[in-house]
């Protein structure tokens, strides 16, 4: 259960302000079927976290507990430093109209989230939990959590919402896990 709580709350706090966060926003915008949009952000994110999730299993496994601890401590720090860096969204990743909006969306959330923060996340998170399904369904949720509010509310969601606080908020957590797998380690 933890797996799945620190996953869902970690990727919720660290999409706030990211570029798939303005990708639903535009897609929002421009499509306006909230529907078939947040459909393919739930389908895109579990192919995606599930990719990477499986991912940071092997690292585990290949790394031993000593080194791992040491990688998964040192990445969940230098997570908290990117969290603080305000992401923008490219102009080539929207997604075109030809593959309809469900289509559109699931292909544009699956690029934009290619070595994106809670993409990496996902794969430290599954390395440091060994549980492949509690990290990928926690995240997937703190995917959906983060940006369906956004497809529905659309422009004046994201004006209300203090990205810059809540992304030293999700800094300062991702700095509290790395110290404390650095202190701890990683359970067996």
């Amino acid at each position: 259960m933890e797996a799945f709580l620190v996953s869902t709350g970690v990727v919720a706090l660290g999409e706030m302000g990211d570029k798939t966060q303005l990708l639903a926003m535009l897609l929002a915008a421009r499509f306006k079927r909230p529907l078939p949009i947040v459909l393919g952000i739930l389908v895109a994110t579990l192919l995606n976290h599930a990719a990477a999730g499986a991912l940071g299993g092997w690292v585990a496994v290949w790394l031993g507990p000593d080194r791992l601890r040491w990688v998964i401590g040192v990445s969940f720090l230098a997570m908290a430093a990117w969290m603080l860096i305000p992401d923008r969204i490219d102009e080539e990743q929207r997604a075109p109209g030809r593959l309809g909006v469900f289509g559109a969306t699931a292909v544009a959330f699956f690029l934009a989230e290619m070595g994106d923060k809670t993409q990496v996340a996902t794969v430290i998170l599954a390395a440091r939990f060994h549980a492949l399904a509690q990290v990928v369904i926690g995240t997937t949720l703190g995917m959906l959590a983060a940006n369906i509010p956004v497809v529905f509310a659309g422009k004046l969601a994201a004006d209300r919402i203090p990205f810059t606080a809540i992304r030293i908020a999700a800094a300062l957590i991702f700095a509290a896990l790395g110290v404390w797998v650095l202190v701890a380690g990683v359970p067996e």
